[in-house]
């Protein structure tokens, strides 16, 4: 359940907002939600698009400043463990 919000508009947007969301058979309060959150994901996809297409540009800046360790402190290899004794 989200949290209520109060909006003022002014009776002409009102009006037109009624009528929108009475053709997609949506309240009010739907239609409004629905706008916002898809303005919401919109954003966020355009922000995430914006940062990939970031990292893509400078790929060789950041191998070149940090190497492909992602990991620091981790060891060059992986352990080896011991081997176990089947019995």
């Amino acid at each position: 359940m989200g949290k209520q919000t109060n909006i003022r508009l002014d009776d002409d947007v009102k009006a037109a907002a009624e009528d929108r969301a009475k053709r997609r058979g949506l309240t009010l309060q739907g239609y409004v939600a629905d706008l916002i959150q898809t303005d919401v994901n919109q954003s966020r996809a355009a922000f995430m698009a914006g940062a990939a297409a970031f990292l893509a540009a400078y790929t060789d800046e950041f191998d070149a400043e940090v190497g492909e360790d992602r990991y620091p402190g981790l060891p060059d290899k992986p352990a080896q463990t011991a081997p176990r004794d089947v019995a």
